[in-house]
Order: C-alpha cells, then sequence, then structure tokens
C-alpha cells in the first residue's frame, strides 16, 4: 500500500472505530443506565435512537458538507463535535439530558462517517479498494467484537459514564491526525437540501415516535395515529421533494442502478433484523440470566468476534467474485442463526446452547459488511461516491432505527421486566420478527447482477 493509503486508513479507522464502538457499548450499559437514571424502556430505545436517528438522516447533509466545504476540514469538525458531545453525555443528570447528548452526538457521528469512506475511497486505486474496503469493514469487526467486552469492563470497573469519557482523548488525537495525515479533497460543488433533511427528520421521527409509544398508548390512539401520519406525509414530501430539486441530498437517480437498490434493500434488512434483536439479547444475558455487564461481554464474543475475522477476506472475495453471493450468504446465516436463538431461548437456557447460533450470526454479519460497501462504491460514477456513500449508511441506519423500534414494540406486547420470563415472553416473538426480515434480505440480495462488485 502507498503511504497516502495507509495513513488514510489510520484516521478513517481511528473514526470509525470510535462511532461503532460507541452504539454498542450503550448498548451493552443499557441496563445500569437503566438503573441509575430510572428510566423505562420507553428511554432505553431513545438512548441508541436518539443517535441513530440523527445520525441516519444527517449522513447525506454530512457528505454534502464534505463535498462542498472540504471533506478533511468538515471530518474533523464533526469529530470535534461528536467529543463534545460525548463529554455532555457523560455528564448528563437526567435521561432527557442523556438523549439531548446522544441526538448532538448523531449530528457529529452524521458528517463523520460517510467521509471515512469517501476519503478512504479517494486514496486508493479502484482495482485495490476491496481490500482497503475489507480492512475498513475488520476494524468496523473489531469495534463490533469489542464493544460489549469494553462496554462490560468499563460498568463494571468504573460507571456507565466512563463509556462516553473514553471517546474525548480519542476524538482528539484523531483531529490532529486528520490535519497532518489527511489531504484535502472536494466533491462536486451542489446547494445543501435543507428543505430535504428537515423533511426527512421529521417525517422519521414521527413514525419512529408512533412505534415506540404505540403500546402504551394504544395503537388507534390520536397521538399514535397522529405521529404516523405525519411521518407517513413528511417521507412522502421528502419523496416528492427529491424528485423536483435542483441538488437534491437523497438523488433518486441512484435508484436506476439495480444493483444500488438491491444492495440498499440487503443493508436495510440486515440492520433490521440484526440490530433489533441485539438490542434485546444484550440485555437478556444481563436482566435474565444475572450475568454482570462484563460478563455478558465476554459471552457476545462468539457473535460479536466474527467480523474482525471475516470481513477483510469477504472484501477480498468481493472484488474477485461479486457481492450477490457473499451477501445472499450472510443475511440467510444470519436469520437461521436467530430463528435457532428465539426456538431455544429459555429463562435458564445454558450458554452453551447459544454459542454455535452467535458464531453462525457473527459470520453472516462479516459476509455482508465489506461486499455491501464495495457494491455501493462501485455502482456509481466516482463523482457519486460520497452521495453513495451516504445513502447506504443512511437506509442502514434507518433499518437499526425502524428495528429496535417495531422489534421492541413486539416485545412489550407479550413481555416486560417484571420477571424473567416475561422478558424471554416478549424477546422470542421479536427474534423471530427478525430472523423473517433477514431472510427477505437474502432474497434481495439475490437481486444483485452476477459478475464483479462494479457491476451495476
Amino acid at each position: 500500500m502507498e503511504r497516502k493509503g495507509i495513513n488514510a486508513l489510520i484516521v478513517t479507522g481511528l473514526a470509525l472505530f470510535m462511532t461503532v464502538l460507541d452504539n454498542l457499548v450503550v448498548t451493552t450499559a443499557l441496563p445500569s443506565i437503566r438503573n441509575d437514571l430510572g428510566a423505562g424502556v420507553d428511554d432505553l430505545q431513545w438512548f441508541v435512537n436518539a443517535y441513530t436517528l440523527t445520525f441516519a438522516v444527517l449522513l447525506l447533509t454530512g457528505a454534502a458538507l464534505g463535498d462542498r466545504f472540504g471533506r478533511r476540514r468538515m471530518f474533523m469538525l464533526g469529530l470535534g463535535l461528536f467529543t463534545a458531545a460525548s463529554a455532555a453525555a457523560a455528564l448528563a443528570p437526567t435521561a432527557d439530558a442523556l438523549i439531548a447528548a446522544r441526538a448532538v452526538q448523531g449530528v457529529g457521528g452524521a458528517i463523520v462517517t460517510p467521509l471515512t469512506l469517501t476519503l478512504l475511497a479517494g486514496s486508493f486505486a479502484e482495482g485495490k479498494r476491496g481490500v482497503a474496503f475489507g480492512i475498513w469493514s475488520g476494524i468496523a469487526g473489531v469495534a463490533v467484537a469489542t464493544g460489549p467486552l469494553v462496554g462490560g469492563a468499563v460498568v463494571d470497573g468504573l460507571s456507565w459514564h466512563w463509556i462516553f469519557w473514553f471517546n474525548v482523548p480519542v476524538g482528539i488525537i484523531t483531529i490532529l491526525l486528520a490535519y497532518r495525515l489527511l489531504d484535502e479533497s472536494y466533491g462536486p460543488g451542489t446547494r445543501l437540501d435543507l428543505v430535504g433533511a428537515t423533511l426527512a427528520t421529521a417525517g422519521l421521527a414521527g413514525i419512529v415516535f408512533g412505534i415506540v409509544r404505540g403500546n402504551d398508548l394504544g395503537w388507534t390512539s390520536t397521538e399514535v395515529l397522529a405521529a404516523l401520519g405525519a411521518g407517513t406525509i413528511g417521507v412522502g414530501a421528502f419523496l416528492l421533494w427529491e424528485s423536483r430539486v435542483a441538488a437534491p441530498m437523497l438523488p433518486l437517480r441512484l435508484f436506476r442502478s439495480r444493483a444500488f437498490t438491491a444492495t440498499n434493500v440487503v443493508s436495510l434488512s440486515m440492520y433490521f433484523g440484526t440490530f433489533g434483536s441485539i438490542f434485546l439479547l444484550a440485555q437478556f444475558l444481563q436482566t435474565v440470566q444475572g450475568y454482570s455487564a462484563f460478563e455478558a461481554g465476554v459471552r457476545t464474543l462468539p457473535w460479536t468476534i466474527m467480523p474482525m475475522f471475516v470481513a477483510p477476506v469477504a472484501g477480498a472475495l468481493s472484488d474477485r467474485i461479486g457481492g450477490r453471493p457473499l451477501m445472499a450468504a450472510g443475511l440467510a446465516l444470519q436469520a437461521i442463526a436467530l430463528a435457532w436463538l428465539a426456538s431455544i431461548t429459555s429463562v435458564d437456557v445454558p450458554y452453551s446452547s447459544i454459542v454455535l447460533p452467535f458464531i453462525l450470526a457473527g459470520t453472516g454479519m462479516a459476509l455482508v459488511f465489506a461486499p455491501v460497501a464495495n457494491v455501493v462504491m462501485g455502482a456509481v460514477r466516482r463523482e457519486e461516491q460520497g452521495l453513495a456513500s451516504a445513502t447506504n449508511n443512511m437506509i442502514r441506519e434507518i433499518g437499526g432505527v425502524l428495528g429496535i423500534a417495531v422489534l421492541v414494540a413486539i416485545f412489550s406486547a407479550d413481555g416486560g421486566y417484571t420477571s424473567g420470563q416475561a422478558f424471554v415472553n416478549g424477546l422470542v416473538p421479536a427474534v423471530y420478527t427478525g430472523a423473517v426480515v433477514l431472510a427477505l434480505g437474502a432474497l434481495a440480495a439475490l437481486r444483485v447482477p452476477r459478475g464483479t462488485a462494479t457491476t451495476t
């Protein structure tokens, strides 16, 4: 690798690691935060969704800011915002304050994350990007693998506040390295689509709020119906606006590519099914089986460590055989694993019984990560790669937000936190639902054209 590429991998890898780790660390720490702040299940969802929702709907704006004002400059500004918001989250005295800080973290992450892939793609020749994207995905895999473990160790050894404090020095160091090691670059000069960003944010927030509050208020209550109706109208208005505005934040023309469209359905399905299930399964080990946060983190390693080993190989393979077989196989493995887990889960299920489905699920995740990045970047013109990356990130994060909201709604309809059996009663149908969504995603992967990763 050339030095320019190595420098880009170091800087973007650090930023990616921090943002991915932060999301999973919070998931592991939820039981501790719930007890400390007296939070309810609605609050627990918003501790995650406040971040992922703002992150998702502002990703395209973040990419556009980088294209217009300089990718390195906006990358550094995004890191600064994320770092400051992490400090605010660590100091949050109430559930509402933590939710607000998490939302600001999402804004910073929305600027940083799409630019990691754009900066990385610009530092490698086309024929070598698959390996670079594989390493990029492997870094994400390390964050996935160590997130529950680090979160558990920090919560048990210190307190949940420190999962946010650790972002501060890492963020500062990454900003300094970006200034020193990265070259400035720009994309096509376009206007910022502030109307589109506002409509998308309002529409998705309304839908998620309606889903989250549906069980508590009743699905036919005025508040829930109003939220879902307003959200649907907002999303419809967003799509209409994007189809007519000269410089849209979501260029609908990108979806004329079958490879691009099918791969984004794959991302949506995977994040919906997998991360919605992880949200509940991470709590199962602590809330039902009585493990400490660190013990629970150790026990999730068979799942979370697999992307660290498999993702780089999958990235290299995607250059040779294309993304279609890897993505279809990965989603199918995850669907089988979740259905297996749902079928055997009970209050006293032995840990040995869930190790193999954990390994299967982690392997499936790893087979999807790198090929998705490679197919998405290869399905568009070079000057559109920033928008393509941001679009894919946005869609997958929306999948995660909706997955958590929908699966927790299913969980709450049949179960709760009153006893171990009540938790299991809600967990099983929710995880089965996640398995079904992943199976549908595997079918969508078969719509990706055969051939190399760059087939459109």
